[in-house]
């Protein structure tokens, strides 16, 4: 296979031959099959509102992109012999250009490559409503007979396309939220400006996964149990109803295709050996919020103190990129890092006079060199202290015992909440309320740990916190139904369940 329709993004005329080619790609989604090369120079010039275009735009030089792009495979000619009026215009050597096969699958790679870069990231909780949808909708199709092929087809596609999105959307929100984390390509007054929108952002999204993937593994571990496996058949049967000669590999192929997209998704919600990539997620995400935090203490504390080594070892380090020649960089390494005789501690007008005159250097021997004149003051104590007022103390006691005084609360308010959930013993889901936030947010955690755990359809969870202080059992109740857990921070719905909280060994 050939890709030299790629050649043209790495040459020095790169430009030209993307707008060249862009022209093509415009016009043939208006259904304009072939072009002149008169007809690409007025569509550049049309395009171009570049005062200073980083090409030439003429005929000649449009003439030349032109064969040089069909060289490369990127476009197709023919003879275009349809206005000649004479005989000399006739053989005179006219031609029509329009993209190629391999030109125009190439636009189209280039164009997802594109959409794909520059995709906003982001966390979609109505994707894990609509997975949730898709699979309950799922559930009742596997009981008809026979199968609907089409509709099973159909709720496959649209439950494997929701899921792709969930994923891409996540991974690229993750890694746009690590750089902004190491505060790469976002300045400082822009990651201030919106830090509480994206704390609250993430625990949002949080919430909503720990509800949504419990309910997403019961409807998972259910169409196991129902035979998912009859789905992956009439699914492939329906994706090679079009195709001429079926055989029976190829609709195994597609079934093992479908079996593998299954797993995947299954790998999302549900923990086998290790945990789930839901479960991961949500731990990605809460160990953010304390990076953001942490982010925020360095940004304050380097607006506060002189010095930031970081800062400075960039800045040297751009220095160094920046040198003209190694010469320079030898001479920014000494005076970097004081590798010079150390003559500048302190002189006075004699010594400078003397210095002129006898023509020294920094190489200069210390025996040959003039005398230095050093302060008694350095000589006693090391050190030459500044001129002036002494720096005023700040005196941060008042803040720190705040400090200590929030700290304290906050451990309170957490061991109050241990206490309500370990006294409340083996109860029902419901029997838990009222909970106050703090007590709320601490059952919110263990719940939504104990539910990405899950292994099996029904069955009892029990595991430990993620600190490993609690051990949380949760016994489902057959014919328990939904029911409500009023909390300060509003009603929590769920399926009733046997709950125990109590003290780890």
């Amino acid at each position: 296979m050939s890709f030299s329709v790629f050649a043209h993004l790495n040459v020095d005329k790169s430009s030209l031959y993307r707008e060249v080619l862009g022209v093509f790609v415009t016009e043939r989604a208006r259904f304009a099959i072939s072009l002149r090369p008169p007809e690409v120079l007025n569509a550049l010039t049309r395009r171009s509102s570049d005062p200073n275009p980083p090409f030439q735009i003429d005929e000649e030089g449009i003439q030349s992109a032109l064969q040089q792009l069909r060289d490369w495979g990127n476009l197709d000619d023919t003879r275009d012999n349809a206005d000649a009026a004479s005989i000399e215009e006739f053989y005179q050597r006219r031609r029509l250009y329009q993209l190629s096969a391999a030109g125009e699958a190439a636009e189209h790679a280039l164009a997802v490559f594109d959409e794909y870069l520059h995709r906003p990231g982001e966390l979609q909780t109505t994707a894990l409503h609509d997975i949730s949808e898709l699979l309950d909708a799922l559930l009742p199709q596997l009981a008809e007979t026979p199968l609907d092929d089409a509709r099973v087809y159909d709720l496959l596609s649209t439950l494997v396309a929701r899921f792709e999105q969930l994923t891409s959307r996540a991974q690229s929100f993750m890694r746009g939220l690590q750089s902004t984390v190491d505060l790469h390509g976002i300045s400082v007054e822009a990651f201030l400006a919106y830090k509480e929108k994206l704390i609250d952002y993430l625990e949002k999204f949080i919430g909503e996964l720990i509800v949504a993937t419990s309910r997403i593994a019961d409807a998972l571990l259910q169409l196991d149990a129902c035979g998912i496996e009859q789905a992956f058949a009439a699914a492939a049967r329906r994706e090679l109803a079009d195709v001429l000669d079926p055989t029976p590999d190829a609709q195994a192929t597609a079934e093992i295709r479908w079996r593998e997209r299954w797993t995947g998704l299954r790998r999302w919600f549900v923990s086998s050996e290790t945990a789930s990539q839901a479960e991961l997620l949500r731990a990605r995400a809460r160990s953010a919020i304390p990076a953001l935090l942490t982010a925020v203490t360095q940004i304050n504390d380097r607006r506060a103190s002189r010095a930031d080594r970081a800062a400075d070892f960039s800045t040297l380090a751009r220095w160094f990129a920046e040198a003209p020649d190694e010469a320079g960089c030898h001479r920014l390494w000494r005076a970097a890092f004081a590798l010079s005789p150390a003559r500048h501690l302190r002189i006075n007008a004699e010594t400078l006079n003397e210095r002129s005159t006898r023509a020294e250097t920094p190489r200069t021997s210390w025996l040959e060199g003039a005398p230095i004149w050093l302060s008694p003051r350095l000589r006693q104590h090391g050190r030459n202290a500044s001129r002036g007022p002494a720096s005023a103390t700040i005196d941060r006691s008042a803040d720190k015992a705040h400090l200590r005084e929030l700290a304290r609360e906050q451990a309170g308010q957490i061991e109050r909440a241990r206490q309500h959930l370990i006294t409340a013993g083996r109860c029902r889901l419901a029997s838990l309320g009222p909970l106050d936030e703090p007590a709320f947010r601490l059952f919110l955690e263990l719940l939504g740990h104990a539910l990405t755990l899950r292994t099996e359809c029904g069955g009892s969870i029990d595991i430990e916190s993620a600190d490993g202080t609690l051990r949380v059992r949760l016994d489902p109740i057959p014919d328990g139904g939904d029911v409500t857990l009023c909390t300060a921070a509003g009603e929590f719905r769920g399926r009733d369940h046997w709950i125990t909280i109590e003290p780890s060994a």
